[in-house]
C-alpha cells in the first residue's frame, strides 16, 4: 500500500503516529510524508525564513529514523491558514493526492486547537470525496491525535477525540521516540506535552486499549471498499 500522511508542521507526524508509521514500513508499505507549512512565499509575519531550514532538516533527520524515504515539502504560510484561501490550500492538498495515489490518507484531528491543522484536514477531506476520479484509490482516511493540539479545544464546545483504531506500537515506541528527539528545536522538558515522557504516557494508556504495552489511537472517517 501507499500511505500519505499529511502534516500541518514538522513533527506533527512523529507526534501523532510516528510509531504507526515505522510499523507500516516494516511491514513493506511505503509512506509519504507531506508538511504542508512552510515560510510561504510572501514575507512571514512570525519568523524568518531560516527557522524552516533548522525544522526541515530535522525533519528529513526524523524521517530517515522513521524508514521514510520521501517527503513532500509545501509552502503554506504556517500559522496563518485561518486567513489564507481555502481554496489555496485545498488546491495543495489535491495535487499531493493526485501525485502520491495514496491507499490510505492520515490527517490531523479536525477540531484540533491550531487552526492550521483544521484547514488542513477540511482540505484533505474535500481533496479525498469518495466519488472523486482522483480519490478513488482511496480505501481508509484517518485522523491522528497531536499532543500539544488535540485535547485543548474547549469542552462541550468542539467535538472530543474518542478514538476507534489503535495500532500497537510496541515494538516502534523507541523509533519514535527518537524520531521525536530528532526534533531538537521543536522537543520539550519531559513536563511538557512535545516531550519523550510525553509520548510514552499516551503510548501507554492506549495501549491498554487493546491489552498491548504502547499503541497509537485514531478516529476512523471513512472506509471505502470499491
Amino acid at each position: 500500500m501507499i500511505i500519505l500522511v499529511l502534516a500541518p508542521h514538522a513533527d506533527d507526524e512523529v507526534l501523532g503516529m510516528g510509531g504507526t508509521v515505522a510499523r507500516l514500513i516494516s511491514q513493506g508499505h511505503e509512506v509519504v510524508m507531506a508538511v504542508l507549512t512552510g515560510h510561504g512565499n510572501d514575507i512571514h509575519p512570525l519568523w524568518p525564513r531560516e527557522h524552516w531550514d533548522v525544522v526541515r532538516q530535522e525533519s528529513r533527520f526524523a524521517a530517515k529514523i522513521l524508514g521514510v524515504t520521501r517527503i513532500v515539502f509545501e509552502e503554506l504560510p504556517a500559522a496563518c491558514l485561518d486567513t489564507t484561501p481555502a481554496w489555496k490550500i485545498n488546491r495543495v492538498v489535491r495535487k499531493i493526492l493526485k501525485e502520491t495515489q495514496p491507499d490510505e490518507i492520515y490527517i490531523p484531528f479536525p477540531h484540533d486547537l491550531h487552526k492550521d491543522h483544521a484547514a488542513i484536514s477540511y482540505a484533505a477531506s474535500v481533496a479525498s470525496r469518495p466519488y472523486l476520479p482522483e480519490a478513488g484509490g482511496v480505501r481508509r482516511i484517518l485522523a491522528y491525535e497531536t499532543l500539544s493540539e488535540t485535547h485543548l479545544a474547549p469542552p462541550y464546545l468542539a467535538p472530543a477525540f474518542q478514538p476507534n483504531v489503535f495500532i500497537d506500537i510496541t515494538d516502534t515506541l523507541e523509533i519514535k521516540i527518537r524520531a521525536m528527539q530528532a526534533y531538537a528545536s521543536q522537543i520539550q522538558p519531559d513536563h511538557l506535552p512535545r516531550s519523550a515522557a510525553a509520548l510514552r504516557a499516551l503510548a501507554s494508556i492506549r495501549g491498554t486499549h487493546i491489552g498491548r504495552p504502547a499503541a497509537e489511537a485514531f478516529v476512523l472517517l471513512g472506509e471505502y471498499q470499491r
